[in-house]
Order: C-alpha cells, then sequence, then structure tokens
C-alpha cells in the first residue's frame, strides 16, 4: 500500500514536464513533430518574422483511418476512452447542467445527446434539419434551464427544454433570423453573459484578408466602430451581440477575422474566442490566438495583426487604426486553427487544472509542416492568462503524410473528465484522471 508521501512523489514525477520551462523563441513555433503531452510554448509578439520569410503554403492534410489500438495520448495520470464513435463530423460540444451532453453533429445537421459515463455512449437525436450547425447554449444559466440554443450559418434558434429531454418536445423558435452568409468561415458559436442579458454570436469573415473589399466611404467608416469592413464583410469578423430573444442586434467586437469558439470564464465573467488568423505571410506568421475579448475592442483584420503589425496586402490603409489593435493574451502556433474553447471547473483532474482553459486545435493547411491537431492547456494564473499553453491531448498525426484526426472542441463532464470531439475521426473522445 502506497503512503501519502509515496503518492505525492509519484504525481510529482508524473507531472514534470508540465512545470519545465516553456519553448520560446523559434523552438515555440515548431510542428507536430515536438508535440507531446506536457510540452510548454510561449509564443510573444517579439518573436514574430517577417511577412513572406517562407513561401506560401498549400499542405491540407489527407484523412486515414485510426490505427488499430492507436489512441490520442495524454500526459501521465490520465486515460483516454473512445466514449462514441461513426458520427458524422461532431463538433461542438456543451454539458448540460444534468450532465447530458449535447453536441452538433454537424455533417449531419443534428443536435444530439450522449447520457452517463460508460463508453460507447448511445445518441439521442434532439433536433435535426440543422444544416450547418455549430454553436450551443443553454439559457439561462444555473441549473433549470428552459431553452437549448442552436446556431447555424445564417441564423439562431432556440428549442423549449426541461433537464433531462432527450428529444425537443417542439419546434424550434427563430432567434436570429438573418446572419450574413457566404464566402468563407460559415462556423457560429454561442454564448450568454453571466448576467443573462446578452447574447454573443461570433461571425468569421468571408475572405482571408478582405480581398476586393471596399473599406468604404468616408460617412460609412465615421458612422462604423473600428475596424468596420464593408461589402460582403459587413457584421463579420467580428462578434455580434443581442438579447435573449435576438433583439437589439449590436456589434460587440471587431477585427477578429475568425473567432471560432466563444467561452465565459466562470471567475471572472470575461468573454473569451479563440481565432483563426490570417493565411498566406509565411509558415510562422501570424499566430492563432485565444483571447479575453471587451466591448467595442479592436484585434486588428485585415489591416493589423498581433498589435499594431501591418498587413503588406493592405499597407497605408488605415493607419490611425495600428494604435487601437489589440494584442491578444496567449499566442498559438500559427495555423493551428483553434476551434473550440472550455475553461476547466472541474473536481475530477488535479487541482492545479482548475481554472485553465482547453483550446482544441482543428491542424493547419497553410503550412509546409503540419501544426496543431491537438488539445492544448491554457496556463491562468491569480485569474490571469500567462500566455503560455502546454500540450495535452496529442497523437492524432500518422506522418507528414495525414492525420487519423482532428479535435474541434471539448467540454467538461459531470464527473470533471474531458470530453473532446474529433470531426475527422467521428468520433468523441472522453479524458479522465486515474492517478498516478
Amino acid at each position: 500500500m502506497r503512503t501519502p508521501a509515496a503518492v505525492a512523489l509519484l504525481f510529482a514525477a508524473s507531472t514534470a514536464c508540465a512545470d519545465e520551462a516553456p519553448r520560446t523563441g523559434a523552438a515555440a513555433f515548431g510542428d507536430w513533430r515536438a508535440d507531446a503531452p506536457g510540452v510548454r510554448r510561449l509564443i510573444t509578439p517579439a518573436d514574430l518574422p517577417q511577412p513572406y520569410a517562407t513561401k506560401m503554403a498549400a499542405n491540407p492534410p489527407a484523412r486515414m483511418a485510426r490505427p488499430d489500438g492507436v489512441l490520442p495520448k495524454a500526459p501521465p495520470g490520465f486515460a483516454v476512452d473512445l466514449y462514441a464513435s461513426g458520427l458524422a463530423e461532431p463538433r461542438v460540444i456543451r454539458t448540460a447542467p444534468n450532465g447530458d451532453a449535447f453536441v452538433a453533429e454537424t455533417g449531419a445537421g443534428r443536435v444530439l445527446v450522449l447520457r452517463g459515463d460508460a463508453a460507447p455512449a448511445r445518441p439521442h437525436v434532439f433536433a435535426a434539419d440543422l444544416p450547418g450547425v455549430f454553436g450551443i447554449a443553454f439559457y439561462p444559466s444555473g441549473p433549470e434551464p428552459r431553452w437549448v440554443y442552436a446556431a447555424t450559418p445564417g441564423g439562431v434558434l432556440r428549442f423549449a427544454y426541461r433537464n433531462g429531454d432527450l428529444v425537443a418536445s417542439g419546434a424550434p423558435e427563430v432567434v436570429v433570423a438573418h446572419l450574413p452568409t457566404g464566402g468563407s468561415h460559415e462556423t457560429r458559436d454561442l454564448a450568454f453573459s453571466p448576467d443573462g442579458k446578452h447574447l454573443f454570436v461570433s461571425v468569421g469573415s468571408a475572405t482571408n484578408v478582405a480581398e476586393g473589399v471596399a473599406a468604404g466611404s468616408p460617412t460609412e467608416i465615421a458612422a462604423a466602430p473600428p475596424g468596420a469592413a464593408f461589402g460582403k464583410e459587413r457584421d463579420r469578423a467580428d462578434v455580434l451581440a443581442f438579447d435573449p430573444d435576438g433583439k437589439h442586434e449590436r456589434v460587440y467586437a471587431t477585427g477578429l477575422r475568425n473567432c471560432s469558439g466563444l467561452a465565459v470564464e466562470p471567475a471572472s465573467g470575461a468573454l473569451w474566442c479563440v481565432v483563426n488568423e490570417r493565411d498566406g505571410l509565411g509558415d510562422d506568421l501570424p499566430p492563432d490566438y485565444a483571447t479575453r475579448v471587451d466591448a467595442g475592442a479592436f484585434y486588428g483584420w485585415p489591416w493589423f495583426y498581433i498589435g499594431g503589425h501591418p498587413d503588406p496586402r493592405h499597407a497605408g490603409e488605415r493607419p490611425e487604426l495600428a494604435t487601437q489593435a489589440r494584442v491578444p493574451d496567449v499566442l498559438l502556433q500559427p495555423h493551428s486553427a483553434p476551434l473550440g474553447l472550455t475553461f476547466y471547473g472541474g473536481g475530477g483532474f488535479p487541482a492545479e487544472y482548475r481554472g485553465d482553459a482547453f483550446v482544441a486545435l482543428h491542424g493547419s493547411w497553410n503550412r509546409a509542416k503540419r501544426t496543431g491537431y491537438k488539445v492544448v492547456r491554457l496556463i491562468i494564473k491569480d485569474g490571469k492568462p500567462t500566455g503560455a499553453y502546454e500540450d495535452f491531448l496529442t497523437g492524432f498525426v500518422a506522418g507528414d503524410g495525414g492525420v487519423w484526426g482532428r479535435p474541434v472542441d471539448a467540454a467538461v463532464a459531470q464527473d470533471g473528465a474531458l470530453l473532446v470531439t474529433d470531426d475527422a475521426g467521428g468520433a468523441i473522445w472522453r479524458v479522465r484522471w486515474r492517478g498516478p
């Protein structure tokens, strides 16, 4: 029988790699070959190369079958189980107050419900006929939500809900009828402010870097929030806010090329998002990022990136915005494609994880050597992001030729396990702490 002191020593050994200094400078960029649970990175604005330091790369991954017996890799002390399989592009996942997991099965246009901890879990179809469904949110917050909200590329719907419902009790109500569509970036995520007064909706850009989009007339510019683009980019590359019933649309924050995932930090109530930055400037430029999103803030797109760094494709345009562009909180390896974000408030993992965030990186295409294809942990101390992040769940890359899995989102289960969706593998993974 192990004594408490022996258990403490074993735990310290198992987490030693998590306490080592983060990789910085050029070593923080790297690619999938340097990935391993516990490896930390810290990228700063001072580390950014010049635009076009490397040639444009088009390197989309080939999807491969998962090799027999191969599972994602987690840090020592964690076990990884296949929670669900055979799904059609499972993407956003949210945990209901009663512990049920709601999943946007985007490829089938459905919202699924999975119940319990045992694997494999049996999916129940909560709602169907939702083409491109992505974001899911419960309202109001607390133990007894009355609605489940679901976002499609063109709008937001809500279904009447009572705890434990496995099937929607009736037809949906249209909350937001017309979100801008067309072009790229059709994911729409949802979150509610802690006071329940604001429904946040993320809307990605229609283009890479506003190619062929006029900057607007002087009158439009004067009347628009900082960073607003026009034409097919109107009301895009931003976070919109509405009343919970969909009324009183307003622009909450701008210059966010593709804020794919939204989450509210429980401790502070701050809105966060993870952003897919622009392509075409080189393998290591610019970083993707995770950041707090403040009302009225501007994050640079399309004219600037990571603060006031100018995009050469918009040289000389809107110089007055350079000082207004925010520097994000956590810079991620460029072209990692972060899609989902969740804060860990469960009791199932060691105490050091509580209050940190997990980000699912879908993986690169605009990079000569692959990066992403993993779940990382954002290191937050005393309620503030340190800028460092740590590989948590890796092993989805089969080699330079292809991948067998692509993480999209994560949610904390009622027992404290982490559920991770994988749209390439059609799977949901369950990561649980089992001890040293």
